[in-house]
């Protein structure tokens, strides 16, 4: 099985030059690849997550490495804690412009009759609700600065069905149904909101749910490109359905897993 290898942050161009962009999930995996990535791609970047400690840590390492980073803790199920993180994104930077909603959970694997209800509202707190409540928040922020684009982390599992993967599944279905309906009603009015659909992507959630070298080889086996992706990989897509690069584009989910549909 192969790791890709991202390329330095000396690669970095200036797609998002004076920019000011929101990520939610941003302790570790996609969500700390993709601020390290619009930070490098000069972008001011709010780091938000739960988990204070490792966003402040990483907030900390790239204002040291001279890249505008600022972290606030924020709770995506939380209407409140959206909310304040928004309006600390305001206050400090004076404007938003991009937002890539990124915060997810994977829920429970288990046959269907096995599931527990309340594992269904776990996961659609904050895999519907969380980018549901950004959006609401984040749009009149982006309005007031004249528009802006909005990312949202889908999943190969929100475009085709898998036995044991229903609750997941059906969150991220929802979400591209979400992301179609706000990008039509906020199309003229200078903001785009478009999906990346990774597939599997090397993170701290993909080592639990596959804990195994083996598990991980058959993964990779599974997809055309024969590899596991990296987080950068998936920053990369978000990075592009935020820039100008993509202006004419939206209510799209990019499938970002390999080949897995080719076919």
């Amino acid at each position: 099985m192969s790791y890709q290898n991202p390329p330095p942050l000396a690669w970095a161009g200036a797609r998002l030059k004076d920019r000011v962009v929101f990520v939610t999930g941003a302790a570790s995996g996609i969500g700390a690849a993709a601020v390290r990535r619009f930070a490098a791609e000069g972008a001011s970047v709010v780091a938000a997550s739960r988990r204070a400690d490792r966003i402040e840590a990483l907030a900390a390492e790239l204002r040291g490495e001279g890249l505008p980073v600022a972290a606030v803790t924020c709770d995506v199920r939380d209407e409140a804690s959206v909310q304040a993180a928004i309006a600390f994104t305001m206050a400090r930077f004076g404007r938003l412009d991009g937002a890539f909603n990124n915060a997810g959970v994977g829920g429970v694997r288990a046959p269907f009759t096995e599931l527990p209800a309340d594992s269904l509202d776990a996961v659609m707190a904050t895999n519907l609700r969380g980018p549901f409540l950004c959006m609401k928040h984040q749009i009149p922020a982006m309005l007031a600065s004249g528009g802006g684009s909005i990312v949202n982390t889908s999943s190969i599992g929100g475009m085709v069905g898998a036995a044991s993967n229903g609750i997941y599944a059906a969150s991220k279905w929802a979400l591209t149904g979400l992301t179609r309906c706000v990008a039509l009603e906020y199309a003229r009015q200078n903001i785009r909101v478009n999906c990346i659909a990774p597939g599997a992507t090397r993170s701290e959630m993909f080592d639990r749910w596959i804990p195994t070298d083996e598990g991980r080889a058959a993964m990779a086996d599974a997809f055309p490109m024969n590899y596991i992706a990296h987080p950068d990989d998936m920053a990369r897509a978000a990075l592009y359905l935020l820039s100008d690069e993509a202006r004419w584009t939206t209510g799209a989910v990019l499938p970002c897993e390999g080949g897995a549909h080719a076919d």
